[in-house]
């Protein structure tokens, strides 16, 4: 069992306890997200190890993530994770803001130890939280996400850690990724959505200096958010972020660089129909990308 920040009481689920059952040998660097939106993590990613192989998994047939419990994403991240480690990556990459939240600090207490303590999990918030020291002249954050990531808090706690002067204002944006993911980021119902959750973010607080994407779907309406905030707020992106944390990790822990492969490929896997993903993933990477369908 185990206790979520708030006191509610769920399993700690896991599909095979034993880590011998696990391949040994080294393997691509997973990346998980509940749909497309991860994919942006995964090309700057690409960018940043161009030698890397990678295997990318969206669970969109379950998507999104950003509505449901603590417990269904904690179980479904899991499946997730536990599958790609069967496919040999001994290194993860939740590149998905609600799954960071709501799973990960689970999935690296209570189950790694037991599946295997040698192989990692990571996230997006700690990397992007790090980055806001430098990105914010006034201490005044603005965070846009996922009705799932903005109530876990998860970026309230990590700021007011890492930086207990600073306020954050959020604003959860519930129609975003399925704008995104519905092919309408440039049309006019997108910008009317964007302008709107976005003044209501700077009413709360009008002296936002730097504002979180906080899902992985939003750089894709970079230009409807420039156009909808004052010219000298920055935006923190989490593509470039997060790949140049991964970099600067592998770099200080050696042992686990030397468990990727470099071939410089990429397989893409879903759990909805391949031709479906592929054409909507084809989008977010600028280039075609072939899929194969999985069960979790």
């Amino acid at each position: 069992m185990y206790a979520r920040p708030g006191g509610v009481i769920f399993k700690s689920h896991s599909l095979f306890p034993h880590p011998t059952m696990l391949p040994s040998a080294p393997g691509p660097i997973g990346v998980f997200d509940s749909g497309y939106g991860g994919l942006t993590i995964l090309r700057s990613l690409q960018q940043a190890l161009p030698e890397a192989d990678f295997l990318y998994l969206g669970d969109n047939a379950r998507a999104p993530y950003g509505s449901r419990s603590f417990e269904t994403v904690y179980r479904f991240t899991l499946e997730a994770v536990e599958y790609l480690f069967r496919q040999g990556c001994h290194l993860v990459i939740l590149a998905c803001n609600t799954a960071s939240s709501k799973a990960l600090r689970s999935i690296q207490q209570r189950n790694l130890p037991v599946l295997d303590p040698e192989r990692r999990v990571l996230g997006v918030i700690r990397p992007t939280v790090e980055a806001v020291g430098a990105h914010s002249s006034g201490g005044h954050i603005g965070l846009v996400g996922t009705p799932g990531t903005v109530a876990s808090r998860s970026y309230d706690i990590e700021i007011e850690k890492a930086y207990p002067g600073f306020t954050l204002a959020s604003r959860a944006c519930k129609l975003w990724a399925a704008i995104v993911e519905a092919r309408e980021a440039d049309s006019p119902g997108a910008d009317y959505f964007v302008d709107a959750d976005l003044k209501a973010l700077f009413e709360k607080d009008p002296r936002i200096d730097s504002l979180i994407l906080g899902c992985t779907h939003y750089p894709l309406l970079i230009d409807a958010i420039r156009r909808h905030i004052p010219p000298q707020v920055k935006i923190l992106s989490q593509g470039d972020i997060v790949a140049a944390s991964l970099v600067d990790y592998l770099r200080r822990h050696p042992e686990m660089d030397a468990k990727i492969t470099r071939g410089a490929t990429t397989r893409y896997l879903t759990t909805e129909e391949a031709t479906a993903f592929s054409e909507l993933a084809t989008l977010f990477m600028g280039h075609p990308v072939r899929a194969t369908k999985i069960e979790l």
